[in-house]
C-alpha cells in the first residue's frame, strides 16, 4: 500500500476479478465481502517485483506503516480480508486475504517475518534495511518524519485466494 506512487489501478477489471472470485468461493465472499484494490511498494518498479514474489510463491507477509492508512482514511486491515493486489502498470493480477495481523513497531520484526516477507535475502538484517529506506521515504511524501521507535506499523500476513493458478491451498 503507499500514498505516493503515479500508479493508477484498473478499477473496472478489479471489479471482474472479484466477482469471478465470489462466484467461485461466495463462503469466503460473505464472510468477508470488503475488499481493497492496491499495489505493493511506491513505484512501478517495487510493484512488480513485490507482486512477483507473491505470485512465485516466495512473499506470504507485507508491513505498511499506520500512518498511511490514516492519510487514505482507510480503515486498516482485519483477518480475513482482501485485497486485490495491481502490477506496476495497476492491472490486478491476485486476491489475497489477511491470515494474520498485529501493530507494532519496528524493533518488534521478527526474523520469521522478515523470511516470510520474501524479499532481498530473507534476512531481518536487510529487512531492516530495506524498511528503514521504505519508510523514511513513505514518511517524507506524506509530511512527516518516519520514527522507528513510535511509529505503528501494521505486520500482515496473507493467502493468495485467487486466481486458481496462484491460490495457495486452504486458502
Amino acid at each position: 500500500m503507499s500514498t505516493v506512487s503515479p500508479i493508477v489501478v484498473d478499477t473496472a477489471a478489479a471489479v471482474r476479478m472479484w466477482q469471478e472470485y465470489a462466484d467461485a468461493h461466495p463462503d469466503a465472499v460473505a464472510a468477508c465481502p470488503e475488499y481493497t484494490v492496491e499495489h505493493f511498494g511506491d513505484s512501478e518498479r517495487l510493484a512488480d517485483e513485490l507482486l512477483a514474489h507473491v505470485l512465485e510463491g516466495e512473499k506470504r507477509a507485507t508491513s505498511s506503516l499506520v500512518a498511511e492508512y490514516i492519510a487514505e482514511d482507510q480503515q486498516l486491515p482485519r483477518i480475513g480480508s482482501h485485497w486485490i493486489a495491481c502490477d506496476g502498470r495497476g492491472t490486478p493480477r491476485a486476491i489475497l486475504r489477511t491470515t494474520e495481523m498485529r501493530l507494532g513497531v519496528f524493533g518488534s520484526a521478527d526474523a520469521r517475518f522478515a523470511y516470510d516477507e520474501g524479499e532481498d535475502d530473507r534476512s531481518l538484517e536487510s529487512w531492516r534495511v530495506e524498511h528503514r529506506r521504505y519508510w523514511t521515504r513513505i514518511s517524507a511524501a506524506l509530511g512527516r518524519e518516519w520514527s522507528e521507535e513510535s511509529d505503528e506499523i501494521i505486520f500482515e500476513r496473507f493467502s493468495v485466494a485467487w486466481p486458481p493458478e496462484h491460490a495457495d491451498a486452504g486458502r
